[in-house]
């Protein structure tokens, strides 16, 4: 039996398992309505948002823009990973560089390239703590719940990180994914998925354990030719339990496991012969109570993260090394390990206020190793990333007071962070100077809502965020990357920060809601690598904090809308539901101060100018074949990008690579998605990607065709890279 055929057999004791508690429950209350039964729940104006205040609120009542991705969605969707889902509802630019590696970016702040979320400028969260990495390909949604989004460095809940947004994925609950469910679907590529989850509460105790795995071959691009080494293998689990003390305390814990194995790595050079495995895992433990007279509430975590990134980078036959610098084993280990708390009492002092007081505490440990091997000339060199040892302490306040009969909000918030990040010795890296730089930022937020009617609530808000050093930028040696890039570190760098401000409304009607906002993000102290020469294709860099700010301009949208209900419409046959939905944005200023003047252009890098989710759902329940049918389309719109590949002379003459910037045009990629009922809690689905079998890419200049607009000579086996083409995928649910 090989090692995916043993990934998705381990699922098969779980839903035995799961067959058993099923069997007796006659002691728990009556299951919740799922949120993927359309028809029957709507989730038009989300409650209980609680990312952004660190309490359960009404969007309504926040200043700041939010997304929510409900379950309702999550169940529609054929997504492997958050990266895929986040990208069928346009949260931001999704590089997916490839299927274990993605970047973000939201209102012009962006995740490292490789997802480490220690040099990130959006923070990404799992049940509220960070996550270890910002690289959400990694994470699959088996077991996700709903996924909450700030767009903006709108909250003071949290630190470093906070430039662009908070991405929350919020994991289920014996409270929140009662019952149990078996699911197995097949598809293109001989993919295989299956999954298995059982929850359910008894006598004050709830519980939630869940599992998935999944495997795929190599795809093929549009029209059918194989896109080599782009396979993968997902695996995890999760359990999450809790148990009410009485009726003003609770505790709960959960734990997981996830990851991407053995997932091929084209990326820029399309290396045929890269592969990483990342997988993150996590614990964590809370402690919830409130007063008796509902005046004061209390909030304690304490959590315990390890994220790992394997990466196997050979370059064995690219001419940008020469032929006895090229390697076949480039071997870079990276492990973070997270131990942090957070303490978090609010308390209502007089009529329409509520004041939160927190506290934050972290320490995190990043060890790296290295081993190369390959010609005569290959020798050892230091990690991709300085071993170094974080610690940071803070302190933060938030207040909140209604008027007016509630209609005027006004919210208000300060956070003080004081931490350290400390150099240690690594590997190969004799010129290492260690030491300890410490580092405090402040950061605010403050701003109003108020209800103009009882459909339409406007808002108004202004807020700042910022990113530590890491001690790799600091450090005053250098690293040298896969394609031979060497970026020399800077002790003099101080934080990055942001400054934004945001004003919107948000309608809401039976049926429906429609919310918009326009912005403006700031983004200053950028940490750059400044490029002080680049000869033949190897490029010296420099850390620096820029001058020049990055600013982007830009209106967003999100609707939601039951047409039959929003037009008072009588469905012409019983049960039968359409609904529409859509997320979007437009960035009419996105200019870099700052930008390279050999690239030819100031517009902000790896953004999206514009991007767009629309779908509509429709279908029919209380008949006795229950079915529905979505229709998603994803507009990646126009971004410019200073590629790291080397593109064909004959197409693009001229080509400074990492400095010449290209702009990639805009394309849509329409899915689809029929489920039917065929007897009581028995579903059959079947789904087909990319309809139109389009060849494109989300980041990559040249694509995977004939003739390669890629220099072949500097391609590590392949050329090019394109997305996978049209996909099809057939499988069934069974709920008990």
């Amino acid at each position: 039996m090989n090692k995916r055929t043993l990934a998705i057999a381990s699922l098969m004791p779980l839903a035995f398992v799961s067959t058993v508690v099923a069997q007796d429950q006659s002691q728990q209350p009556s299951p919740l309505k799922p949120m993927d039964q359309p028809g029957q729940q709507q989730y038009f104006l989300p409650e209980g948002f609680i990312t952004a205040t660190g309490r359960p609120e009404p969007i309504s009542r926040l200043v700041g823009t939010v997304q929510v991705i409900h379950q309702d969605r999550i169940a529609k969707s054929t997504a492997r990973s958050v990266t895929e889902l986040l990208n069928e509802n346009a949260v931001g630019f999704m590089s997916e560089w490839t299927p274990g590696q993605t970047s973000i970016n939201i209102r012009g702040a962006a995740t490292e390239g490789q997802g480490r979320d220690f040099k990130s400028q959006v923070l990404v969260l799992i049940n509220g703590h960070r996550a270890g990495t910002a690289n959400v390909s990694k994470l699959s949604t088996a077991d996700i719940e709903r996924i909450e989004i700030v767009r903006g460095p709108s909250s003071v809940i949290y630190g470093s990180q906070n430039m662009g947004g908070v991405i929350n994925v919020i994991l289920k609950t014996g409270l929140t994914a009662p019952g149990n469910v078996v699911q197995a679907d097949a598809g293109s590529w001989n993919l295989l998925e299956a999954k298995a989850a059982s929850g359910g509460l008894y006598k004050g105790f709830d519980w939630y354990v869940g599992g998935a795995a999944s495997t795929r071959d190599n795809y093929a691009i549009s029209g059918g030719a194989p896109e080599l080494n782009t396979a993968w293998t997902r695996y995890g689990a999760t359990g999450a339990f809790g148990y009410q003390i009485d009726e003003t305390s609770r505790v709960e814990g959960t734990v997981r496991s996830d990851g991407i194995y053995n997932a091929g790595f084209r990326g820029s050079s399309a290396n045929l012969f890269a592969f990483d495995t990342r997988y993150n895992y996590s614990f964590d433990s809370s402690y919830l109570a409130k007063t008796r007279d509902g005046q004061g509430n209390f909030y304690f975590q304490a959590y315990f993260v390890t994220d790992v990134d394997d990466l196997n980078n050979p370059s064995p036959l690219s001419a940008l090394n020469a032929v006895t610098a090229r390697t076949t084993t480039d071997h870079n280990r990276r492990q973070l390990d997270i131990l942090g708390a957070r303490f978090q009492p609010r308390y209502k002092p007089f009529s329409g206020n509520e004041l939160l007081f927190g506290l934050d505490w972290e320490r995190s440990w990043l060890r790296s190793d290295r081993y190369r091997a390959g010609g005569s000339a290959v020798t050892q060199l230091s990690p991709q990333d300085n071993n170094q040892t974080d610690n940071f302490f803070a302190v933060y306040l938030e207040d909140s007071q209604s008027l007016f009969d509630d209609k005027l909000i006004v919210r208000g918030g300060v956070r003080q962070t004081w931490g350290a990040t400390a150099l240690d010795w690594t590997p190969y890296a004799p010129t290492l100077v260690t030491g300890t730089n410490p580092y405090q930022a402040t950061t605010y937020s403050a701003g109003l809502t108020y209800a103009f009617t009882d459909w339409l609530a406007g808002r108004a808000g202004a807020s700042s965020g910022f990113r530590a050093p890491t001690a790799t930028e600091i450090g005053a040696n250098f690293t040298t990357t896969p394609i031979g890039t060497t970026i020399f570190g800077n002790p003099g760098l101080g934080p990055e920060t942001s400054q934004q401000w945001e004003v919107g409304a948000t309608a809401n009607w039976k049926g429906g809601r429609f919310d918009t906002v326009v912005f403006q993000n700031n983004i200053s102290n950028r940490i750059t690598p400044l490029t002080v020469s680049s000869t033949g294709g190897r490029v010296v860099q420099i850390q620096t904090n820029s001058p020049a700010n990055l600013i982007v301009q830009g209106i967003e949208f999100q609707l939601q809308a039951d047409l039959f209900q929003s037009f008072s419409w009588r469905p012409p046959v019983e049960g039968l539901f359409w609904n529409v939905f859509g997320n979007g944005y437009y960035n009419w200023k996105m200019t870099d101060y700052g930008a390279n003047p050999l690239s030819g252009t100031d517009l902000a890098l790896r953004i999206n100018k514009y991007g767009a989710s629309i779908g509509t759902l429709f279908g029919q329940v209380g008949t006795q074949y229950p079915w529905s049918f979505q229709l998603l389309g994803i507009l990646r719109g126009p971004m410019w990008y200073n590629t790291e590949e080397s593109l064909s002379p004959v197409f693009f003459p001229g080509q400074n690579r990492t400095v010449s910037v290209y702009e990639k045009g805009a394309f849509w990629v329409w899915n689809s998605r029929f489920e039917l009922e065929v007897i009581k809690d028995l579903k059959l689905f079947a789904a087909v990607n990319n309809i139109f079998d389009v060849n494109n890419h989300p980041i990559f200049i040249a694509q995977d065709s004939t003739p390669c607009t890629a220099f072949q000579v500097n391609q590590n086996g392949a050329c090019g890279n394109s997305m996978p083409g049209r996909e099809v995928i057939a499988g069934f649910q069974f709920r008990f």
